[in-house]
């Protein structure tokens, strides 16, 4: 993974931009709520911009998420889908995933199990991996 590192730290959330063969990433962790979502809506900014953008938001780092992060990351899907793009997201922890799920983002947005098969997938409607409950 060819990596363009770009640290940010956001309070509570750290963001860490790089480039994987033409697919953005961005590692997140910590929490992602009305205090921090601005550091993530920031990170997005230039990967949404882009025509046929695709970006790998990689959540695994993350360990709480309310509804600023939710709506954040719909928006984001919302633009890369609009510019001819896609978005997936890497999802493993227990209370994040039960949160996407609670409010059927896994329906929407193909989410993975592992960086790996994120980067992997090259159709973007592909869902992969397995989770389990911790």
């Amino acid at each position: 993974m060819a990596e363009n590192r770009e640290a940010a730290g956001h309070g509570r959330l750290s963001v860490v931009r790089t480039d994987a063969d033409g697919i953005t990433v961005l590692g997140l962790g910590g929490e992602i709520d009305h205090q921090s979502v601005s550091g993530l809506t920031r990170a997005l900014a230039p990967a949404e911009a882009p025509t046929g953008q695709r970006v790998v938001i990689d959540l695994s780092r993350v360990t709480f998420m309310d509804s600023s992060g939710v709506n954040a990351l719909i928006a984001a899907f919302q633009a890369a889908e609009a510019a001819g793009g896609w978005l997936r997201l890497v999802v493993v922890r227990g209370a994040v995933l039960r949160t996407l799920q609670l409010v059927g983002l896994d329906t929407v947005i193909p989410f993975h199990a592992t960086l790996e098969d994120a980067l992997a997938s090259r159709r973007p409607d592909s869902w992969t991996g397995s989770w389990t409950e911790s």
